[in-house]
């Protein structure tokens, strides 16, 4: 399997989006963001081991990437959050710029999985929730530095 496989493309950028988040762990967030954040390297760590096993010798449950605990970390962030009204562009407080960038490298690691042939169940969904989650991130961290997101205006 060559270094430009989709497989290794896939699996390499999920190392990606967890090294960012790695960096944006460096800074200072608050403790229950850290605490999710940590949740989700386990999780993207799981899924580049079986993302990297191409015979499935790996024992992976597809169920263990459920979005439902994504979904909570969403709504509870929205719940704080004012009602977004148009496009906002990437930045604000540092770790809100970390944030977008992770959103973006996420985005980046779901179009690699969907090239691979036979990736496994639950990776897909949960990479696409986990972009919204850092989304909503970049915003709350915003919120809490008192910082206001930054409306587009073409």
């Amino acid at each position: 399997m060559g270094k430009d496989s989709p497989r290794i493309e896939a699996y390499g950028t999920v190392d990606e989006l967890n090294s960012v988040l790695g960096v944006l762990l460096a800074e200072d967030v608050p403790d229950e963001a850290a605490d999710r954040l940590r949740e989700v390297q386990s999780d993207l760590f799981s899924m580049g081991s079986v993302l990297a096993d191409p015979k499935g010798k790996l024992d992976f449950d597809g169920g263990a990437l459920a979005t439902d605990g994504l979904e909570a970390w969403i709504d509870a962030m929205e719940e704080e959050l004012p009602e977004l009204r148009s496009f906002i562009l990437p930045g604000g407080c540092r770790e809100a710029a970390l944030a977008h960038v992770a959103r973006s490298v996420c985005r980046r690691a779901e179009r690699r999985v969907l090239a691979v042939d036979g990736a496994p169940a639950g990776v897909v969904p949960y990479l696409n929730r986990l972009s919204d989650a850092l989304f909503v991130l970049a915003r709350w961290f915003n919120l809490k530095r008192d910082i206001r997101d930054v409306e587009w205006r073409p």
